[in-house]
């Protein structure tokens, strides 16, 4: 069985509101205000977690609501209902009100429309029964057992959900769109003399769960996150000290994506709160380093049609040959700093305002192989995972720690190293690129992002990558 349309789309102005009506209240709402529209939300999602031989928790959520916001200058009023009936939208405008006050701002121009479709309109969790769903996670958890003897704990997930959005604009103008997400990972304990290690592989992506259940697909997971594991079996405690590094590709861009995507939407640069504000033009990264967020990739993660405010998604280039020539924006931001916007207003459900967020943000390759980039490395470490780290936007500074990282000498790997993390700063780090590989690579689906609050499937990305002189901690004497 293979996913298709959610059985009852979702249409609320033939089901719920009269759409002359919510049309005549947006505008009330929005009368005096620069700009504003009504956001609708129906999401689904389900998620079943295999633990030591068991099913753990198995969870469905299901919620809809609308957000109505109206925007005058800095100021925003939003007010958010479950309820999505007149009555309660009358109730919301009174709030979004609030903001607008009896001032005559200037209507900002509607966004373009879009006939692009990045992913098929389908509802994954509708794709395949529970019992089937079970069973594979059984099988993944047998399968990973049988790998190897050291095997003494296995974990694996799926998880799928649907988000049908319907956005109402104060020109008149409805936006659609279902947002398809899935998801498998599993995650391996091994153990050898006394001594224990984790190992977690996973993706996915707007896409249905078929493939993901496919045991090619899922089984390369198992040998992936079991891999990890035993070469960290082997680690030796990581050096510490300033030293060359090398990144790997692919999802080593979420240090990217911390350190210096933060750093590059718009509300932190017109609030001249980021370490990249008011550096249009300037050179904030080594000669041939290119960054891009892009939103257009079909059935990536990140990737949506349109935002959360009705704008198509975009390929926007931030950084070109070391110069920052743009940043992320969302409606208010971009009329506030006089640019457009950038397709880039996004919120995590319809009881939050939408933001500058990033979407699928990586940086372009080189011409030099892998190889060839550690081999420039005369000592230093080659970290090729992260869990996950810390950044400070005003200034850049980052702490991340690595899941999977080599010792190099003299160009080569030696040793797996173990209690690694990078500490630095984004914009420095970014000058300090000394090599790119020819290895571009986005992370396997796996991204999310957290920004005041609010949580947003994210995608990463970059080529294998030599940077100089950061600082790593670690544990050796």
């Amino acid at each position: 069985m293979t996913a298709t349309a959610p059985e009852t789309p979702f249409r609320p102005f033939e089901t719920m509101l009269d759409e002359a009506t919510a049309l005549r209240l947006l505008r009330e709402a929005v009368a005096g205000a620069d700009d504003g529209e009504l956001f609708l939300e129906r999401r689904r999602s389900e998620m079943l977690h295999f633990d030591d031989g068991r099913i753990r928790n198995a969870s469905y959520d299901a919620a809809e609501g609308f957000g109505l916001r109206a925007v005058r200058g800095e100021v925003a009023g939003y007010a958010h209902a479950t309820d999505i009936s007149e009555s309660a939208l009358k109730r919301a405008v009174s709030t979004a009100r609030l903001a607008v006050g009896d001032g005559g701002g200037t209507m900002a121009p509607p966004p373009a429309g879009t006939n692009r479709h990045l992913y098929a309109d389908l509802d994954p969790i509708a794709g395949h029964s529970f019992p089937v769903k079970v069973d594979t996670l059984r099988e993944i958890d047998a399968f990973c057992r049988d790998l190897d003897p050291r095997v003494v704990q296995v974990s694996a997930t799926i998880a799928a959900s649907c988000q049908e959005v319907v956005i109402l604009r104060p020109e008149g103008h409805v936006v659609s769109d279902i947002r398809p997400m899935t998801r498998v990972n599993v995650s391996v304990i091994v153990e050898d003399k006394g001594q224990r290690q984790t190992g977690t592989a996973g993706g996915g992506g707007r896409i249905a769960l078929d493939g993901l259940i496919d045991p090619a697909d899922w089984q390369a997971k198992a040998r992936e996150a079991l891999r990890i594991a035993l070469v960290n079996l082997e680690a030796i405690p990581a050096p510490a000290g300033q030293m060359d590094v090398v990144l790997g590709s692919g999802w080593c861009g979420v240090m990217l994506h911390e350190a210096v995507g933060h750093g590059l939407e718009g509300d932190f640069n017109r609030k001249n709160a980021s370490a990249f504000s008011g550096r249009i033009g300037e050179q904030v990264a080594a000669k041939g380093v290119t960054v891009l967020d892009d939103g257009t990739i079909p059935d990536r993660r990140g990737s949506i049609t349109v935002d959360d405010e009705g704008t198509p998604s975009g390929k926007n280039v931030l950084i070109e040959d070391g110069i920052l020539v743009g940043y992320m924006q969302d409606r208010q931001n971009a009329r506030l700093m006089g640019v457009d916007p950038t397709g880039n207003g996004r919120r995590e459900s319809y009881a939050h305002a939408p933001m500058p967020r990033m979407t699928n943000t990586y940086m372009l390759g080189g011409e030099a192989t892998p190889e060839e980039v550690v081999g420039e490395m005369k000592d230093g470490i080659h970290a090729v995972g992260f869990s996950g780290g810390q950044v400070d936007i005003t200034n850049g500074q980052f702490v991340f720690n690595c899941t999977e990282a080599y010792l190099v000498k003299n160009g080569r790997r030696v040793a797996p190293v173990k209690g690694a993390t990078l500490i630095g700063s984004g914009p420095a780090a970014m000058k300090q690129i000394k090599a790119l590989g020819n290895d571009l690579a986005l992370d396997p689906g796996m991204g999310n992002c957290g920004k005041s609050g609010q949580w947003v499937p994210v995608g990463v990305g970059q080529p294998t990558v030599l940077i100089g002189g950061l600082t790593v901690g670690g544990s050796a004497t």
